[in-house]
């Protein structure tokens, strides 16, 4: 096993190595001045070379970004452009929001489709099941962004739950937390979806097992079953599912985050691509792949916990 990890861990590395290359080639060449977006177009020649040579941006682009990697790998990602402060202290400001709505998603994923799988499963083809089957199919076909602006128009123009305006939790974790539950579900639905399915067809496949039989010949109930057979090997895929849908919720809170005017990463992100402000968008792209290569080896890690047999595979 502790070869596997070691590299599986390799490939991590590795993976945050590319990802740093293409984040740093794909800004360096695509159209567009940041001199402009911050200098403005009446700038003079001295202004912007003056600025380029403050951020290094006249030097060849493999010497600038060495000098990116020697110094992100410390912790130091840079100064914005367009902000004019560090970058890592922008980003950890808009990573708080980001981290509170991921964490929620994750909590509304589990609560949701744990106990629906569970119950599709156990009323294989009865009224439920047919029901919950529907609508994790017209869950799972709608893109965040619409799941997104029908919620709001639903809880907040509708029903009235909430403003559609975002709380800080400055002015309380209450109202933040309300606020933030919303597009959390924007994000947690589709996810939810896939895992209901995913937990059924799995605890569907473990009771048409030999040893589901013999537990049955012994005078176990259902529940019996479910409770002390079925339910740890029917989750091995669920488990490792939902800790790469941790790296999916980081990524899928970049459209939510617009949805619901959210000053999280994502919208950062979206904001910085546009004032080509390279450090931030950088900085957030890689910390982005971190997390979801971090969590791919995590779901490969609790795999071989969960299951032994597949170990030195």
């Amino acid at each position: 096993m502790g070869k596997a990890l070691l590299k599986r861990a390799g490939l991590l590395v590795g993976t945050l190595l590319l990802v740093s290359v293409l984040a740093f080639a794909a800004f360096s060449v695509i159209p567009g001045d940041p001199t402009t977006s911050v200098l403005g177009a009446e700038a003079t020649r001295e202004e912007i070379a003056a600025f380029r040579a403050q951020h290094g941006l006249d030097l060849p682009v493999w010497q600038r970004y060495w000098s990116w990697l020697a110094a992100f790998v410390t912790g130091d990602f840079g100064r914005s452009f367009k902000f004019d402060m560090p970058v890592s202290e922008l980003v950890a400001t808009r990573a708080q929001v980001t981290l509170v709505m991921a964490a929620l998603s994750f909590a509304l994923i589990v609560a949701i489709s744990l106990p629906l799988g569970l119950i599709s499963a156990r009323r294989r083809g009865g009224v439920v099941d047919r029901l919950v089957t529907v609508l994790a199919q017209v869950t799972m076909s709608v893109p965040n962004f619409i799941m997104g602006i029908g919620l709001m128009f639903l809880f907040a123009l509708v029903l009235k739950w909430f403003r559609p305006e975002y709380v800080p939790l400055e002015d309380g974790l209450g109202a933040h937390l309300r606020f933030m539950v919303f597009p959390a579900l924007a994000v947690a639905l589709p996810k939810s979806a896939m895992t209901v399915k995913l937990l059924r067809g799995s605890i569907l496949g473990e009771l048409g097992q030999d040893y589901i039989r013999t537990a049955y010949s012994k005078g176990n109930s259902q529940s019996s079953a479910l409770r002390r057979h079925v339910l740890r090997n029917a989750m091995i895929p669920v488990v490792t599912f939902l800790a790469m849908a941790v790296g999916d919720i980081m990524a899928g809170s970049i459209v939510v985050e617009q949805v619901f005017t959210i000053p999280g990463l994502g919208r950062l992100l979206i904001t910085e691509i546009g004032h080509r402000d390279y450090p931030v968008v950088q900085a957030i792209v890689v910390l982005l792949a971190a997390v979801v290569v971090g969590c791919n080896f995590l779901a490969d890690l609790l795999y071989r916990v969960m299951d032994p047999r597949i170990d030195g595979k």
